[in-house]
């Protein structure tokens, strides 16, 4: 162990003092890397730990040494922005929890990284990313933070995101923010790891936890779990509580689950969700927008236990409707590559293969209503939710403050705040009129009208598919595989697919698909509120059949592709001996 590495492990666990992220981007061939726990699954680590092979105590710190080891060092990926002081103190407890006996949940004494937007109400922050929420901790936990500690969850650390989760400016870099520096994909270290969970996601895909938090309002769950290589549960609206989360939309928002298998985000959702009102988000306690429309009342029988939904054949007898529409891209200039195309179709491919119907809605002439509201109703609930959050902090930059004051803040620090990209959408939701029936005429619309729109995406799109179609789910890509990173130019998104869920506020199961030139690809399996039965049965019988991450694991490469790109050797032409005047010449111009 490195002398650095020796002192950041001291001051990180011993002196309470958080790790401050450096990402390098020299490579790691230290043998004291710890790999031998490398992707066991959460049953597998309980089945130790309740042998005696091992405890969580010796599995809290084989994470913190792969952190402290290959995101503070080695090739950096820069996921972890912050570990817990008290991380050891809960591991301990959780051991002392098992020897006692007695029947317990499937998270006692695992590790598990939160999204830095996640409040805990201990010693770490919760900032989004920012230095405007740094200082004085939160005061309690968020809900699924309770929820997991109640479970003996070792909550291991808090992972960088894109800042403000993606929500500041039209020219953000996926993964950068200004208190936790840019994020890189494990795969390829100058690859971004997308969206607004990205340290969510690199995070499991590196082994740095057993599993991760991430929060998603359109594709921040989804699109890091494809650019990694990872499953990413997003949950039905209202599933998981948002209380204590640094919001967007309290319309879209949902905590959702980073897992390296179906199994594992299974198991974390059946702990983190509310199936009733927890009495701080009012959306555990009633149905997304998508239903509220149709007059539909939240499930009584919300499962305790998602992983009893796991099956190798799940996908045997299903029936599925496949789109494409969008994987062509967003731009018409910018046309996604054939061989990511061709990956494509060779998941879909896999579906029938594992005994999939697979019905082609674009060639049936069914076609998805565009959620034309839903930028309108982000904008609108932003200014009022996180004015509502601010509220809730004290001891920080912006504690009772507004929107404003956040903007305010930022150009005072635009040095550290905004040295890449500026806060037009902070700007232009400022700008909102707080009148839910103004017609704004930037949109087009009220904000009741945007909300109208965004729950017709749910009653006549998922919804109708399913229902015309007797579908069990409708399957698309994820997203593009992910891209360099680029600081200068921002992000290079060629599709996404998570609009066909995220206005109406409904369920995402997102499992690695494929590889392209290096990196993952995944596909996503969507389906009505609270589906997320059926869509884990689904995902894990085609994990189960194509087993793409377990094949494919990340390298830390630092860069991909990483063939066909070091040219042709070159050879020097042949050197004759110098004579006197040149030796002389060369000898005064060295002088």
């Amino acid at each position: 162990m490195t002398v650095r590495r020796r002192l950041l492990a001291f001051l990180a666990v011993f002196l309470f003092v958080p790790v401050v992220a450096q990402a390098t981007t020299s490579g790691s061939s230290d043998p004291n890397v710890p790999t031998n726990l490398n992707e066991f699954t959460v049953a597998q680590l309980q089945s130790l730990m309740s042998s005696g092979q091992l405890t969580s105590v010796q599995l809290t710190n084989y994470y913190l040494t792969r952190i402290l080891d290959l995101d503070q060092e080695g090739p950096g990926v820069n996921a972890v922005i912050e570990l817990n002081p008290d991380a050891l103190v809960l591991a301990t407890a959780a051991d002392n929890t098992r020897k006692k006996g007695g029947a317990h949940g499937p998270l006692l004494g695992i590790p598990i990284l939160l999204k830095d937007n996640i409040d805990t109400g201990d010693k770490m922050q919760t900032s989004a990313g920012s230095f405007a929420l740094v200082g004085q901790p939160a005061s309690k936990d968020s809900t699924v933070a309770a929820n997991l500690r109640a479970a003996g969850a070792v909550i291991l650390g808090k992972t960088n995101l894109s800042e403000w989760a993606n929500f500041r400016s039209f020219e953000s870099i996926s993964g950068w923010s200004g208190r936790g520096g840019q994020t890189n994909n494990p795969y390829g270290i100058d690859r971004n790891p997308c969206g607004s969970s990205s340290g969510s996601g690199a995070a499991a895909s590196a082994n740095f936890a057993a599993v991760s938090l991430g929060t998603e309002t359109d594709g921040s769950v989804v699109c890091p779990a494809n650019a990694n290589g990872v499953v990413g549960i997003k949950p039905t609206v209202g599933l998981t509580s948002r209380a204590g989360v640094v919001p967007i939309s309290h319309t879209q928002d949902t905590v959702g689950v980073h897992g390296r298998t179906v199994a594992d985000a299974a198991a974390t959702l059946g702990i983190i969700q509310s199936r009733t009102s927890d009495g701080r988000d009012a959306a555990t306690g009633g149905v997304p927008l998508g239903w509220q429309v149709q007059g539909k009342t939240r499930p009584t029988n919300i499962p305790t236990d998602y992983t009893q939904f796991l099956s190798a054949s799940g996908l045997k007898g299903a029936r599925l409707g496949v789109t494409r529409v969008g994987l062509n891209g967003f731009d018409p200039n910018v046309p996604t590559p054939a061989v990511v195309t061709a990956a494509i179709e060779s998941s879909f491919s896999a579906l029938t293969a594992a005994g999939a119907t697979v019905i082609d809605l674009d060639a049936a002439g069914f076609t998805f209503p565009p959620g034309t509201g839903e930028f309108f109703v982000l904008l609108y609930d932003f200014k009022k939710d996180l004015a509502a959050y601010f509220a809730t902090r004290t001891g920080v930059p912006v504690a009772g403050g507004t929107l404003q004051t956040a903007i305010d803040f930022n150009n005072a620090n635009a040095a550290r705040e905004m040295p890449f990209f500026n806060q037009d959408i902070f700007d232009l939701a400022e700008s909102i009129n707080p009148d839910p029936n103004f017609v704004d005429s930037r949109f087009g619309m009220s904000y009741n009208q945007a909300l109208a729109i965004d729950a017709g995406t749910g009653s006549n799109g998922i919804d109708a598919a399913i229902s015309q179609f007797h579908l069990d789910a409708v399957v698309s890509a994820t997203d593009n595989p992910a891209w360099a990173t680029d600081l200068l130019y921002g992000d290079h998104f060629i599709f996404g697919t998570s609009s066909l869920a995220a206005p109406a506020g409904y369920p995402i199961v997102q499992v690695p698909a494929g590889m392209t030139f290096g990196v993952p690809l995944g596909i996503s399996f969507f389906g009505s509120a609270f589906s997320e039965p059926t869509l884990i049965r689904l995902a894990s019988g085609f994990e189960a059949t194509t087993q793409v991450r377990s094949k494919n694991l990340p390298t830390f490469a630092r860069t991909v592709p990483f063939n066909n790109i070091q040219g042709a050797p070159l050879v020097g032409p042949k050197r004759h001996p110098a004579g006197p005047g040149e030796l002389s010449r060369r000898m005064q111009h060295h002088l």
